[in-house]
């Protein structure tokens, strides 16, 4: 199982990767990076991805069933889910992942599962010109999985 260095560098090996982040989206601090990042400054732009990933998160409209927020009222209460299943717990992430797209670029947000809370993303830059989006959002969903925090 890849920790945060090893998981960055596969990224890296995406089609098209300009730079890959871990960051932690409540604090919007980077908790690891490599590669170039837009502005040249990864930790600025771990903040700004933050920024997106918490409204996001804590959104509603944004989030599965049962949830309301970041992790989700059913899953606190204890309670079954509106469809019956099981709850999600506290550390299953509100959103699966994020894409943002310009002119030149795609940004890919992977939210991760952990064991405390939920507050980190995969954040990948991809160049238009020669990034597979498709690719790289099933990798990143595999190496979300595979990653080892703490």
């Amino acid at each position: 199982m890849p920790g945060i260095d090893e998981c960055l560098l596969e990224a890296m090996r995406l089609p098209g990767a300009r730079g890959a982040a871990l960051v932690d989206w409540t604090s919007g601090l980077a908790l690891g990076a490599v590669g170039e990042f837009p502005g040249g400054d990864h930790e600025a732009a771990a903040a700004e991805a933050a920024e997106v990933a918490r409204l996001t998160a804590e959104q509603r409209a944004f989030t599965p069933d049962g949830h309301d927020g970041p992790f989700g009222r059913e899953a606190l209460e204890g309670g079954e889910g509106a469809s019956g299943a099981a709850p999600a717990t506290p550390a299953d992430p509100p959103v699966e992942d994020l894409i943002i797209s310009n002119r030149d670029s795609y940004h890919v947000l992977r939210f991760v599962p952990t064991s405390f809370d939920s507050s980190v993303f995969l954040h990948v830059w991809l160049a238009r010109s020669d990034g597979n989006l498709a690719l790289a959002r099933i990798r990143l969903g595999e190496m979300a999985e595979r990653l080892v925090l703490g």
